[in-house]
Formats: C-alpha cells, sequence, structure tokens
C-alpha cells in the first residue's frame, strides 16, 4: 500500500446527461445540446485546477477519474485538455489509471476510440442491465443489445474496462439475477461494481415508492440477492475488494478509488464536487457550487467553494474508519484508537465476539458476515 503523503488525485465532474434517470440522486442536468455553456464549463475547470494547485503545492497526481453525469459527453478535446494541464501541473511518475464514465449508447461508443486518444485509458460503463424490460424501468436511453455492442467496442479502445449493474429491482428473483450476472460475465471486463437499488427520497423513484406505484425486494429478498452477487463473481474469478467493487485480481483493482478510500488528498473539480486537501498541515473538506454558473461564477471570482471545513482529528479519523472499512485492506487499529475504540472494550470488542469485524496484523476489518450489514457496524462502532 502506497500512502505517501505527495500523491494527489483529481476527481472531474461533468454533469450533462442526455436522460436523467429515476433513481440518480447526482448533480445532472440534461444536455439538451448546451454547446457554449459546456465550453465555458470547461474552462472553469482549467482554471480552477491550476488555483487549487496554487494552494498544494507541489504533489505528484495519483490519478484522474471524470463522472458525473455523463463524461463520455464531454468533447474529447476538452477530455485531453484536463489531462495534460493536470499532468502539467502535478507530474506524475510513470502512468496513471485516468477513468471516464460511458454510457453504452450506440452514439458514445462512436466516441470511444477518440477519448482513448485524448489519454483515457479505463472506461466504466453504466450498462445496469441486460434485460430490456429493466432498462426501460431503470429509465436508461440504450437497450441490451446496444449494450452488448457497447462493450464489444470499448474492448477494442480500452486495456481496462469496468461496468455498472443494478440488481435488487422490484420482482427480481435470485434465479434471474444469476443468468443476468452470468451472461454479463461473458462480455470480458475486468471490473464490475453491482449496486443494490438504492431508494432515495428525492428521486423519481422515491416518488413513486412513497406514493405506493412500486415495492423494492424485502430485507430478505436483497439479502439472498447480494449473496447471490458475492457468489457468482467469487466463481467467477472476481475479489470484492470493496463492498460494490469486485476485480479480477488485485491489478484490476481502481487505483482512483483505492487512493480515496485509503485517506488520499484529492482534488474535486466541476459543479458540486466534493474534495479532500491537506492545507495548512489539516485535513480539510471541500464542496465546489452545486449550481453550473455559480460554480463558473465562482472560480472567476476565486471562490469556487460553497463551502469547506478543516476536519479535527476525530473527524478524520472518523472518515477514514467509514470509508476504510468497505475495503477488504480495512483500517488502522490506531485509527480507532483515535476514537477511543479498543479491542477489549466495547464497541468494538463486542463486533469482533459476534464475528462482524476482525483484527490482524494492527489492521480492522470486516467479515463477510459483517460486510452485507456494514452500515449498521459502522452505526454501532462510531456513534
Amino acid at each position: 500500500m502506497d500512502d505517501s503523503g505527495d500523491k494527489l488525485a483529481l476527481y472531474v465532474h461533468w454533469p450533462y446527461c442526455a436522460r436523467i434517470c429515476p433513481y440518480c440522486d447526482f448533480n445532472v442536468v440534461r444536455d439538451r445540446g448546451r454547446v457554449e455553456e459546456q465550453a465555458g464549463l470547461a474552462a472553469a475547470i482549467l482554471a480552477d485546477m491550476a488555483a487549487q494547485a496554487g494552494l498544494t503545492g507541489p504533489r505528484r497526481l495519483a490519478s484522474i477519474f471524470f463522472g458525473g453525469g455523463t463524461p463520455s459527453l464531454m468533447d474529447p478535446a476538452a477530455v485531453a485538455a484536463v489531462i495534460d494541464r493536470a499532468k502539467a501541473l502535478f507530474p506524475p511518475r510513470g502512468g496513471i489509471e485516468i477513468s471516464l464514465e460511458a454510457n453504452p449508447t450506440d452514439a458514445e461508443a462512436g466516441r470511444f476510440a477518440a477519448l482513448a486518444g485524448a489519454g483515457v485509458n479505463r472506461l466504466s460503463m453504466g450498462v445496469q442491465a441486460l434485460d430490456d424490460a429493466a432498462l426501460q424501468f431503470l429509465g436508461r436511453n440504450h437497450s441490451a443489445d446496444e449494450a452488448r455492442r457497447a462493450v464489444a467496442v470499448a474492448a477494442r479502445a480500452f486495456d481496462r474496462l469496468s461496468i455498472d449493474l443494478i440488481y435488487a429491482r422490484p420482482d427480481q428473483t435470485v434465479a434471474d439475477w444469476t443468468a443476468e450476472l452470468t451472461e454479463a460475465l461473458d462480455l470480458g471486463f475486468e471490473h464490475v461494481s453491482p449496486y443494490q437499488l438504492t431508494i432515495e427520497p428525492t428521486t423519481a423513484f422515491g416518488r413513486a415508492v412513497a406514493r405506493g406505484r412500486w415495492t423494492p425486494p424485502d430485507e430478505d429478498r436483497s439479502a439472498a440477492l447480494y449473496e447471490t452477487t458475492q457468489t457468482v463473481l467469487e466463481r467467477a474469478g472476481f475479489d470484492a475488494y470493496e463492498v460494490s467493487n469486485h476485480g479480477r485480481g488485485v491489478a484490476a483493482r481502481s487505483a482512483h478509488n483505492l487512493h480515496v478510500w485509503r485517506g488520499g488528498d484529492y482534488l474535486g473539480l466541476g459543479p458540486g464536487a466534493h474534495g479532500r486537501l491537506t492545507l495548512d498541515g489539516a485535513r480539510t473538506a471541500t464542496v465546489a457550487h452545486r449550481d453550473i454558473a455559480d460554480y463558473v461564477a465562482g472560480v472567476a471570482a476565486g471562490t469556487p467553494w460553497s463551502d469547506h471545513e478543516t476536519l479535527d482529528p476525530r473527524a478524520a479519523a472518523e472518515e477514514r474508519v467509514l470509508l476504510g472499512l468497505r475495503t477488504v485492506e480495512g483500517v488502522a487499529l490506531g485509527d480507532l484508537a483515535e476514537l477511543g475504540r479498543t479491542e477489549a472494550t466495547e464497541p468494538l470488542a463486542g463486533l469482533i465476539a459476534d464475528g462482524f469485524l476482525t483484527v490482524a496484523a494492527g489492521r480492522v476489518r470486516a467479515t463477510r458476515a459483517g460486510r452485507p450489514v456494514l452500515d449498521g457496524v459502522l452505526r454501532a462502532l462510531l456513534v
């Protein structure tokens, strides 16, 4: 594990989407041909990066992640400009992972070669399902056949490919999910992020569930679908190195995500982007203005953040625990000691005795029994 303090990652938020999915609670807007606005946003992201480089001082680039939204709708020239500026401001040592999220539409697949030419070397594709009825329910603007074609195109353009899938859909059975996940494994990706469908109250799905229009799977069905996910992927050689991320071997793990989960510094660039920086020796949480116009104006005025907070040592330790326990690496026992938690006292002692956590070589890790109920474990551990 490399936790050297001079490393810095970049998260770039591109908020535009061709369609807003009913389960999405991210900071997104409809694309609708906002060409001039998008050009202004791309320029603001470059200016914001340069300004934050002045705050951080000399650092070396660890990784770049273009998220959103749908950054595959971004002009490849703008993607290249961000990558080139990042490497100039934070010279990396050797090659780095540069990921970009995409949707598997035929139109976006036509841009994959240009995005690879811009410097992207890892694509994360929102396949979400391989069933047309499920895709329609999820509000996706691609078919299962489009997804299969797009994955094939992506495999020719990128050495590294990840896909996202959503399960625990209404009326989804274990047999259905087993068959769908097994079929997905034939697509040839090295990394998969299977997410249980989460109902956020502010989304279209949240409102529909509140009105009784449909009902998510109950706790027992969701648990069975989770266990099916683990079993099918393990048998196919994918290790669950994080609660919702599986890689076919260590080399397939996302370097950017690991940097964040290990508590590394990263710039948050773009509307609503979150960042974590060490400034004047203190961990600082930053949040950019959510509205696109506010963000662009804020960058021009030298105030891109709507909020920033210096975390005290306890808050920083809590964050390391919250993130680290999601991974197979776990967290250092010393991080819990900062919170007054020891192996010999409650609540840590009880969570170990009950089989939810384990301690070895000075690190605390969630067990297989603890990972499905990790939110409850963390509440018990930290509250």
